[in-house]
């Protein structure tokens, strides 16, 4: 465990496996952690199979700070990523990750193509219903608060406690801003989620897909998952050049099933928890 400035955010973050293993980035998603049940799990399987792993926190996740200066939270986050391996001096890195680390892995990809080797993915969010989903779990409760009670309300919302818990430099933030500004962002934060017709995923161009032409795993969504629908997976497949999608080693209704599972960290419990049995088709995938 660790810490780092990177571009005036200080970033929490753990490397793992051999020192002179090749990097590979593990990104979680939502706004989770990088000790959620599952993520480190699965950071430890690729470590034992000859790479050197870097887990970290995305601004505003886990014990990272945040900021809101950046157009998008997405963009901060993907930023964040690409001043981090700048930062750490990480070369040919493979990045992987599911739901928003999908996201964030393919748009840090898009900032620096010549020092991405290949890229892993899975549960792409997307779709009209899902990307609505995503513009009020991110942004419309910070709305909400703010509009009725100001930052202190905001920083008393349950979606910061376990930050502010873990960084307490994290409420010093947020009751810095000034209400009115804050809303504004959020709203133009939220504003980024909708849905397009022209581009399956927020924040990546079908410009911006033709840059990846690394090797890409793209993981088939289920059909029952409205979070992050099939058509998504498919369409961002067709949109690489160099990709292969494979069917995931769970079933259709997994998105669903796991998402009743209860966020408890200490006893390994969560929505990310049975993410290590795509280990082995990842790693097939890295080492082919």
């Amino acid at each position: 465990m660790a810490k780092i400035d990177v571009d005036g955010l200080e970033l929490d973050y753990e490397l793992i496996g051999d020192e002179n293993a090749p990097p590979l980035v593990l990104t979680p998603g939502g706004r989770y952690p990088r000790d959620t049940a599952g993520v480190p799990e699965l950071g430890k399987i690729f470590a034992d199979n000859g790479y050197r792993v870097l887990l970290w926190d995305r601004p505003g996740c886990g014990a990272s700070d945040i900021g809101f200066t950046a157009p998008t939270e997405s963009v901060m986050n993907c930023e964040a990523l690409v001043g981090l391996v700048r930062e750490l001096g990480l070369k040919d890195v493979t990045l992987v990750g599911g739901s928003a680390g999908s996201r964030i892995s393919l748009m840090a990809a898009t900032r620096m193509p010549d020092n991405v080797k290949k890229i892993a993915v899975w549960w792409l969010s997307g779709g009209a219903i899902g990307l609505a989903g995503l513009a009020w779990f991110y942004c419309g409760d910070q709305v909400a608060a703010a509009s009725k009670g100001g930052m202190e309300a905001v920083v008393e919302l349950p979606s910061w406690a376990d930050q502010i818990s873990r960084n307490p430099r994290i409420r010093d933030i947020l009751l810095a801003q000034d209400p009115d500004e804050f809303i504004d962002i959020m709203q133009r934060w939220a504003k980024a989620f909708n849905y397009s017709e022209e581009t399956p995923m927020p924040g990546i161009s079908a410009e911006d897909f033709a840059k990846l032409t690394m090797p890409v795993l793209v993981f088939r969504s289920g059909k029952s998952d409205m979070a992050h629908t099939r058509r998504t997976s498919e369409w961002v497949h067709e949109l690489l050049p160099n990709s292969i999608m494979k069917e995931p080693p769970w079933g259709d209704q997994e998105w669903n099933y796991v998402s009743t599972f209860p966020n408890d960290i200490a006893n390994r419990r969560g929505r990310f928890e049975r993410w290590p049995l795509i280990a082995p088709m990842v790693l097939d995938f890295l080492k082919g």
